[in-house]
């Protein structure tokens, strides 16, 4: 019903800065909420920052200051602004969609982008 598409990794230098871009197509009016995941080499994802319909953004403590997400959720667009990179960031980066209607709503993902930041 909604499918997302992720674009933008790329190798980057520790310090150095990457904008993601993730597109919805599909049931883009049913999107809630959208948010970008990270997940490192042999590690779970996890949550990076969220972004709302009504535009309120929230992030994870590591990446507060450094990292903004922003864009139109009812439009399916958001992007993520990757400043002050480090190698730590490294890894893979996944778009999610909280898609009412669906079960469950969170379990909407893009195909992910990699990111690597070398020392």
């Amino acid at each position: 019903q909604v499918q997302l598409v992720e674009s933008g990794g790329g190798l980057v230098p520790a310090g150095g800065s990457l904008k993601l871009a993730c597109t919805a197509s599909g049931n883009v009016y049913m999107i809630n909420s959208m948010a970008w995941f990270h997940q490192a080499p042999g590690k779970q994802r996890e949550l990076v920052a969220a972004i709302s319909s009504g535009g309120v953004a929230q992030y994870e403590d590591s990446v507060k200051g450094r990292f903004t997400i922003s864009g139109d959720v009812t439009k399916g667009k958001v992007a993520l602004q990757m400043n002050s990179l480090k190698p730590e960031d490294t890894g893979v980066y996944f778009c999610n969609a909280e898609v009412l209607g669906t079960a469950p709503a969170y379990d909407h993902w893009g195909q992910g982008t990699r990111v690597t930041v070398s020392s």
